[in-house]
């Protein structure tokens, strides 16, 4: 353990061990289908559309209905009968109920629901029921989507593009008017998911109730809780009348269970026609066909260049492909990276477009680094080809470009604020670890001899706890009612101490694996002074009894800025108490006190100490003993509320994220020149996450976010037919795998702690899922130099490869 200033042993900073793991490891995880929380639950199978566009004609719902052992069947004269449409993040006129109710829009739609004793009997009679299509065109390129003669997915709309904004910042044509280059990139990014390894699993129950009906549901939600109002709009009751419970173990989410939603509210309607609770766990071809996926993106970057190879304008345009429907919280995707969309770079103005499109696909959400992939695709892309229309190397092309050492906070032009950094000290350290000179000298020597090597960097600013602000964006800003603004990072935590002096912590986060419970453990025990078996953190979510709000949840790396800001207001308070029962004990004054080792003791004389225990066992067992004016409690419950995540200005700047770490990657790759076959030889990375909480955990942030990167440049992609059937197995959805991922991996630390924190703490989850893909892209490029070809797509593989240089000859 590390000592602070007084010389005490810390935690924080410790690579301990998880205390999750020991469960996991021997098979005593409780995840939703290892548990029976409701007596008496009914079993549901989904009959999904197997066309992208049709009208519904007719459902028949009557030979499924009279199948033994069958307790209910719904299909979309029920959902228009009870359930209202998802309120929307925006104003369109594209309605979204959890099953098709007029139409299908995609392939693997709900159109009915089977409830029966037990999920053979409901999927056997769900084959039972009829469904009578009348086929529509479809269309699932998105330029296509847009053009005058597409297929209109929604008849209540006009058209196919759900919303369309235009922003600008600074002086951007007059900058592009006297700009001694102007350089242009297009490029397309794909649409990948996030192949938890626990797929979706809900158990909800309808009660009608003397004051209206009341929805409980267990289910593997990971939040954000925004999704409560527009949930319990659907079911057209109170966010009071509406529990949502989230066991302790969830298996993975990436972002990818926020999507759930619809899925709740539809076995809650099953629920009230059974007359028992349903329980519904999805299959992985479901979850590959139906769940949600990261949205795929269309973009252009004009960059403006002056004459010493610095950027000081940008014209980007992002059309983005959301699916059929427009799902809450889409189109966020647009708009989560708004704040820090000019990158590391010094850049002063910009234009943006920003087009959200549906289309005959399954509907987008969150995807690990939504929206930063996205970004960094087109932006680091368009580096790489200023640097070689300038004949630069593409590190000293971003050297000249970032921001500098001392410019801390850093504005930029669409709001964004940088709290902290040294993105040049990150780069040299990139260099310095890679001995760039030399591995740059090794890779032309080597493609001399005909050997397709290369390398590719990224340098990405990863936001981190985002304030939700930033989805009225899409909302121009004199249709913004006043009063109703939105915003906010805001985390809620609780923490109580028993009469035994054991420490309960009791976190909003719902984490999905990344070790919240241990480093909340390692926070409480500093702050209190305390040995770590003294302290119990809980991190199961029961919406009825857990602290939260509507940001609440685990997206955005959201747990090491703010639940942990949180638990240190809260321990703060604790602290207080303790000191003055404490104070009781010793005759002395509470500001006299430390809390140190489990005990508490006079800070000039320490041999004058009591036990934690029994100062907590004052307040418990002997209140009267306190000052008249101490309330005797040891409860806290702290929500910490960042004064810098305010709502969009009527300008339409936002300080989108709270915190702005940063990645430096550098990828090394090799191209088999028979097979084309791509392989990562190394990477190396630079990561500034702000003060290091659990370097064990960090690193294994990034190594899975490298990964969960690794799946989109390589080999992940929702591919669709024309005609719109699409990927819905393993056998073609590629995901690496360990036999992909091992590669050599040197990762560095750089540390500028973050002064709107409490801890200095940033988020580590994504980064390197936004900078790897386009990293992998630039190296990809590099060791095809010679054949000049430009990478514009993802993902990339032989038969790519193949297309590339065929057509370049």
């Amino acid at each position: 353990m590390t000592g602070d200033t007084n010389g005490r042993e810390r935690f924080v900073g410790q690579g301990l061990a998880r205390l999750e793991d020991p469960a996991l490891l021997t098979g005593r995880g409780r995840f939703l289908d290892d548990l029976d929380p409701l007596p008496g639950t009914l079993v549901a199978a989904v009959v999904r559309s197997p066309h992208p566009h049709a009208y519904i004609r007719s459902v028949d719902l009557d030979r499924a209905r009279a199948h033994p052992g069958v307790a209910a069947v719904i299909g979309p004269e029920e959902v228009l009968e009870a359930l209202k449409p998802f309120p929307l993040s925006l104003r369109a006129p594209m309605p979204y109920y959890p099953t098709g109710t007029d139409k299908v829009r995609f392939v693997g739609e709900p159109v009915a629901v089977v409830v029966a004793t037990d999920r053979y009997t409901a999927e056997d009679a769900a084959e039972l029921v009829r469904v009578d299509y009348d086929l529509l065109p479809a269309v699932v390129d998105t330029a296509k989507a847009i053009e005058p003669d597409a297929p209109l997915l929604h008849d209540t709309a006009e058209t196919n593009v759900a919303s369309d904004r235009t922003f600008t910042f600074g002086e951007v044509d007059e900058t592009f008017a006297s700009a001694a280059r102007v350089v242009t990139g297009e490029y397309s990014f794909p649409r990948y998911s996030s192949t938890p390894m626990e797929c979706y699993s809900v158990v909800a129950e309808w009660r009608d109730e003397a004051d209206g009906p009341h929805v409980t549901a267990y289910s593997n939600f990971h939040g954000p809780f925004s999704m409560v109002p527009v949930l319990s709009g659907a079911l057209g009751i109170g966010p009071a009348q509406l529990r949502l419970i989230v066991p302790e173990d969830n298996g993975g989410s990436f972002g990818i269970k926020a999507g759930i939603y619809p899925y709740i509210a539809l076995m809650a309607l099953a629920s009230r026609h059974a007359g028992r609770p349903v329980r519904w766990t999805e299959d992985r071809n479901e979850h590959l066909l139906a769940s949600s996926a990261g949205s795929d993106r269309l973009m252009r970057f004009t960059a403006a260049v002056d004459a010493d190879g610095l950027v000081q304008a940008l014209d980007v345009d992002f059309t983005e492909n959301v699916g059929a429907y427009l799902r809450p919280p889409e189109p966020a995707t647009l708009y989560r990276c708004f704040g820090n969309i000019t990158g590391a770079y010094r850049i002063d103005a910009v234009r943006l477009r920003s087009r959200a499109v549906v289309t005959n696909k399954t509907p987008t959400g969150l995807n690990r680094g939504f929206g930063g992939q996205q970004l960094y695709f087109g932006l680091e892309r368009v580096m790489d080809k200023i640097a070689r229309e300038l004949g630069d190397d593409p590190v000293e092309l971003r050297q000249r470009n970032l921001v500098r050492s001392g410019s801390f906070p850093y504005a930029t032009p669409t709001g964004g604020i940088y709290d902290s950094g040294d993105y040049e000290k990150a780069v040299e350290l990139l260099l310095e670890s890679t001995d760039y000179a030399r591995l740059r000298a090794e890779q032309a020597e080597a493609r001399a001899r005909g050997e397709l090597v290369g390398s590719g960097v990224a340098v990405v600013v990863e936001p981190s706890a985002t304030n939700i602000g930033y989805v009225g964006l899409a909302t121009p800003s004199e249709d913004r009612p006043p009063g109703r603004d939105k915003s906010g990072s805001t985390e809620h935590v609780r923490v109580t101490v028993d009469p035994f002096g054991v420490v309960s912590v009791l976190l909003g986060t719902v984490p999905q694996g990344q070790g919240h419970a241990t480093v909340a453990r390692q926070v409480v025990a500093d702050q209190l002074g305390l040995p770590l078996e003294q302290v119990v953190p809980k991190v199961d979510m029961d919406t009825s009894t857990t602290p939260w709000t509507v940001t609440s949840g685990s997206y955005s790396s959201r747990f090491s800025p703010l639940l942990t800001s949180a638990i240190v207001e809260a321990t703060d308070r604790i602290a207080a108490s303790i000191k003055v029962a404490a104070g009781v004990l010793l005759q002395a004054e509470p500001d006299e006190l430390e809390l140190v080792d489990g005990l508490v003791r006079v800070a000039a004389e320490p041999e004058r100490s009591v036990k934690f225990r029994h100062a907590a066992g004052v307040v418990h067992w002997d209140p009267g003993s306190l000052p008249d004016d101490v309330e005797a409690s040891l409860y806290a419950e702290a929500a910490f509320v960042p004064p810098e995540a305010k709502a969009p200005s009527r300008t339409d700047q936002v300080n989108s994220s709270l915190c702005y770490g940063f990645v430096a990657e550098l990828v090394q790759v090799r191209i088999d020149p028979e097979t084309y076959e791509i392989a990562v030889e190394k990477v190396t990375g630079v990561h500034d996450a702000g003060t290091v909480l659990n370097p064990l955990l960090i690193e294994g942030q990034v190594h899975g976010a490298i990964v969960h990167g690794l799946g989109g440049a390589l080999y992940e992609e929702m591919a669709y037919t024309d005609s719109g059937q699409p990927t819905s197995t393993f056998m073609d959805y590629l995901v690496p795998t360990a036999a992909e991922s091992m590669f050599p991996l040197v990762g560095n630390r750089l540390v500028t702690p973050s002064p709107v924190t409490r801890l200095g703490a940033k988020g580590s989850g994504e980064g390197s899922s936004m900078s790897f893909p386009v990293a992998v892209a630039n190296a990809v490029e590099d060791a095809l130099s010679a054949h000049d070809v430009e990478i514009t797509r993802l993902p990339l593989h032989g038969n790519v490869i193949h297309d590339l240089l065929t057509t370049s000859r």
